[in-house]
């Protein structure tokens, strides 16, 4: 998932988003210690847009700060 689709959602559904992509990754995870995963590249894509839900929290959070200064 891209920024710009990101940075377009709430913080609340960034949350949900980001509790979406953990199911998924755990769930890859668990196929790929079994040896069921045929696309391994997926785990690092999640992996990345779970950084990226968390970068675009963190700067809601400190812009929601700085403007109560």
């Amino acid at each position: 998932m891209d920024a710009k689709t990101l940075r377009a959602k709430s913080p609340t559904a960034l949350v949900a988003q980001m509790e979406e992509t953990y199911a998924r990754l755990k769930e890859l995870r668990f196929k790929r210690s079994s040896n069921q995963l045929k696309d391994v590249r997926e785990v690092r894509e999640l992996k990345r847009d779970v950084a990226r839900i968390k970068t675009l929290l963190a700067q809601s959070s400190q812009e929601g700060t700085n403007k109560a200064v």
